[in-house]
């Protein structure tokens, strides 16, 4: 991906959604030709120069000091994530080593990983990858997200299953939202990594295919995602209500384990008590895997 245009895209949007009222700023008046803020607003705001500030919406973010990321920052009243992703596009501007690409081939399946997930047994628990594959799961992971192996898509991706296959919009009660948050984690990770070929690989595609993708990809939202509810529409067991906790697997980077549960004695206790039931008599886990060695 591009770099430089992705910073352009990024502060503009962001810029773009403020007002001079909304900020404090002391309008010059006259007719605005442009939708939110001028980019001298913002620069008077940072508390840096015209020609500083327009250098460094133009993609020229290596070397920038983290002081005055942080002005922009503020001035743009970037949010946590925002406030991430910005520098994170500024790291990627800065030539350093590379971290390694998320590969299926690292057999996170075939590790100790693996064996953390099928322990757990009363909750849903799956590693995916910054490509929105879902690498390995146990067996209520699996059977949570079974219609995902319905389909011919391989390998077994989120991204692809919420904006190409119709179900998606049966398992998310609030398929907006899920797709909103989809694209969300998708652009953070795009922004830390831009040279990842995966990353390019399934936006394009997704792009091409999906006029809903493609609005919101163009919306330059990023967003933390480590803890918070979803609901779920099963097939088989119906609503679930999940708690959900996200973390960075340290040693396979660009992999995150998620893990699901339901408030004890509720019906979403209930319903994965009834989905493990279900999961271990389909076969769904073997099921699962012999899908994806079938790519």
């Amino acid at each position: 991906m591009d770099n430089r245009a992705e910073v352009r895209e990024f502060l503009s949007s962001r810029r773009a959604r403020l007002t001079p009222d909304m900020t404090g700023v002391v309008s010059a008046g006259g007719r605005r030709r442009v939708p939110g803020l001028r980019r001298d607003e913002v620069a008077r705001l940072a508390g840096v120069s015209v020609d500083y500030y327009t250098k460094v919406e133009r993609g020229s973010l290596g070397g920038v000091s983290d002081s005055v990321l942080d002005s922009i920052a503020r001035a743009l009243e970037m949010d946590q994530a925002e406030r991430d992703h910005l520098y994170d596009l500024a790291r990627a501007a800065t030539p350093a080593r590379r971290r390694p690409a998320p590969s299926l081939a690292q057999k996170i399946a075939e590790s100790p990983i693996q064996h953390m997930l099928d322990s757990m047994t009363g909750a849903v628990a799956m590693v995916t990858n910054t490509h929105m594959d879902l690498v390995a799961a146990n067996a209520l992971g699996f059977a949570l997200y079974s219609d995902m192996y319905r389909g011919s898509l391989r390998p077994a991706n989120h991204s692809r299953f919420i904006f190409l296959d119709p179900r998606a919009h049966d398992f998310y009660p609030d398929w907006e939202r899920a797709a909103n948050v989809n694209v969300a984690i998708l652009r953070r990770d795009a922004g830390r990594d831009p040279h990842d070929s995966g990353i390019a690989a399934l936006v394009g595609e997704l792009s091409i295919r999906s006029d809903d993708f493609r609005t919101r990809w163009a919306e330059h939202d990023v967003r933390r995602h480590y803890t918070g509810a979803k609901q779920f529409r099963h097939p088989v067991v119906g609503l679930l209500e999940l708690d959900f906790h996200a973390m960075d697997l340290q040693d396979s980077p660009g992999h995150y384990l998620t893990v699901y549960t339901a408030a004890p004695g509720s019906d979403s206790d209930e319903g994965l008590q009834l989905l493990a039931t279900w999961a271990a008599t389909e076969r769904i886990v073997e099921r699962a895997r012999n899908a994806e060695h079938a790519i």
